[in-house]
């Protein structure tokens, strides 16, 4: 039960980070390298978040098993 879950928290990562990917590469085409919305750096500060992992725990695992 427990390694379902937590499978199905990794395939939620992996959705997110390919939305990230997607939404920094959408806002890279319409408002280029202009500041961000919220005060951020725009799309440097996006790229940086691609690198964060939502479950760290849960690689930390796989790299143990």
């Amino acid at each position: 039960m427990w390694d379902e879950l937590a499978e199905k928290l990794v395939d939620f990562e992996d959705y997110f980070r390919r939305w990230r990917f997607n939404h920094v590469t959408t806002v890279e085409r319409v408002i280029g390298f202009k500041r961000g919305t919220g005060g951020t750096s725009g799309v440097s500060y996006l790229r940086r978040m691609l690198e964060v992992q939502l479950f760290p725990e849960l690689w930390q695992v796989r790299t143990t098993l």
